[in-house]
């Protein structure tokens, strides 16, 4: 039997798939294999003897393994190559043993392995955070944050359809700066004969990819009036995703592609996962709004329960107080006092009771009737009835519109006016305040200003915006707007007043059928089936 041929080991460093290089004492290529070579994205070894390695060659590895890592003693490391494609290898080193000067150094490509377990990540983190207890519109920021912080997007929207499936709404974002006017201006665009890509999404509820769609929307004039707002973002493709639940489409989610990023099937998979997590979210809004509903109409039954059991009977005994008294009046004889003081205490009482009732089920109940008598009329009925109980001076300022807002969302409105007028009452050692409601365009506002000490914290010390913990009215008032896609406001200087601003999108209509682009190769959208 022959011995076996030896092989040289630099034969082996040769053929080997994983990158293999020397590293001198100051960080810095020695010598690499072409494996090496061919990761960090260049063909001679000599183009990177002498360039700075990316790995931490002073590091301890990890004693404890990570979650998600499947060799504990690997490191990782991030490189750029001459391209300008980011890669991220794992790697190990070892002290070389003829030269404890150099270290020996393995590393392999693990951008798209790492990239996957973030995706993973983020779409666990998402799930969590449906069961936090944040409005609908905190939990989709989050979602959309998540997406770009995992894929490095330029930027996500979330637009959700209410109970109509008529009206768009934008409840969550991410990478995009925040504007009221920006439901507006895309009317104007679809006014101007602009093509609104997410409505070919809820339509035909499946993905659509456009490439390089800020070219096309930069160089189409009907786009003009967002393309300033377009245009701070650092975006080229343009890929839209319906949220779908239960086969009814709840939505779009508007992902932007910063310039060189692929629109690859995985990403799609990613977004489409994230949609999907977007879409409970809604969903678990919906069936708990519709809980509250059920709620409410409880509510009621049993109020109507208590009138009956209670005030109607109560009235129905003053009612035959009254009319024995009648009755005695009618004899023509003198009724003797006892008899008139005993009717009179009766109907006191009865009459007191009535009263602390009603005023009980007022103070639970604490109706608006916004549904009834509209939210101008309704926060005018309130102010008035403010001022006389408090001698606050206030001033109206109405704008047109009100009408038109949606009766959940003047419920809404109403309250957080309430809150806040509430809040001047009780805190603000005030002598006048202002409130100004309107429709601007499409955009409700709303705001309560007064002449008080302004918001102090807990050491009694003034404070600006969003520099005290929010109470429990706060909170509500901020949940109230967020659950409509909305934003409020809190501007405070001490002994200069608080201004309470609270602004909220109104929605979208979506047309029946969408307008064509005109006959264009370029303008045709990309449908993609998951």
């Amino acid at each position: 039997m022959s011995a076996a041929r030896l092989v040289d080991w630099g034969d082996v460093a040769a053929a080997t798939m994983d990158g293999l290089a020397v590293v001198d004492c100051a960080g810095c290529f020695v010598q690499l294999n072409p494996a090496a070579v061919a990761l960090c994205g260049e063909r001679r070894e000599a183009d990177l003897i002498g360039v700075p390695a990316p790995f931490a060659l002073t590091k301890e590895p990890t004693a404890c393994p990570g979650l998600l890592e499947d060799q504990p003693d690997e490191q990782v490391a991030y490189w750029v190559t001459g391209s300008g494609e980011r890669r991220e290898f794992a790697y190990r080193a070892r002290n070389l043993p003829g030269d404890p000067s150099l270290k020996v150094v393995s590393f392999r490509d693990v951008t798209d392995e790492g990239h996957r377990h973030r995706r993973v990540a983020a779409i666990a983190r998402t799930s969590v955070s449906l069961a936090s207890e944040g409005s609908l519109g905190s939990t989709l920021d989050a979602v959309a944050r998540q997406i770009v912080q995992t894929d490095g997007l330029a930027g996500v929207q979330i637009l959700i359809l209410d109970s109509t499936g008529r009206e768009l709404r934008l409840m969550g974002s991410a990478g995009l700066r925040r504007s009221d006017t920006f439901l507006d201006r895309l009317l104007e665009c679809r006014d101007r004969g602009a093509r609104l890509v997410m409505l070919d999404t809820l339509k035909a509820r499946e993905p659509i990819v456009v490439p390089h769609r800020w070219a096309q929307i930069r160089s189409d004039p009907a786009w003009e009036p967002l393309h300033d707002y377009l245009g701070d973002l650092a975006w080229d493709s343009f890929v839209s995703v319906p949220l779908t639940v239960r086969g009814r489409a709840e939505g779009v989610l508007n992902a932007y592609f910063a310039p060189g990023q692929e629109v690859g099937t995985r990403t799609l998979e990613f977004l489409a996962a994230m949609a999907e997590q977007a879409a409970l979210a809604v969903d678990y809004a919906t069936l708990l709004q519709r809980e509250r509903d059920g709620a409410r109409q409880d509510e009621r039954q049993r109020l109507a329960r208590d009138l009956h059991d209670s005030i109607v009977q109560q009235v129905f005994s003053i009612g035959m107080q009254a009319n024995a008294v009648g009755v005695l009046g009618t004899r023509g004889v003198p009724v003797p006092a006892e008899a008139v003081q005993r009717f009179a205490d009766e109907i006191g009482t009865l009459s007191r009771t009535v009263l602390a009732d009603l005023r009980a089920m007022v103070h639970e109940l604490r109706p608006s009737s916004t549904a009834g008598l509209g939210l101008e009329e309704t926060v005018h009925t309130l102010v008035r009835s403010t001022e006389n109980r408090t001698g606050l001076d206030f001033r109206l300022r109405f704008g047109r519109g009100l009408e038109t807002i949606d009766p959940e969302l003047a419920e809404d409105a109403y309250r957080i006016i309430a809150e806040a007028i509430h809040n001047v009452v009780k805190h603000a050692e005030a002598t006048f305040a202002t409130v100004r409601l309107g429709v601007h365009g499409h955009t409700l506002t709303a705001s309560v200003s007064d002449n008080g000490r302004g918001l102090r914290d807990a050491s009694g010390r003034g404070v600006g915006a969003g520099g005290a913990t929010e109470g429990y009215g706060l909170t509500t008032m901020r949940e109230r707007a967020e659950r409509w896609g909305g934003t409020m406001r809190i501007r405070s200087r001490a002994q200069r007043g608080t201004t309470v601003r609270v602004v909220i999108p109104l929605p979208v209509q979506v047309p029946d059928s969408p307008p064509e682009d005109p006959d264009s190769s370029a303008n045709t959208p990309l449908t993609v089936r998951l």
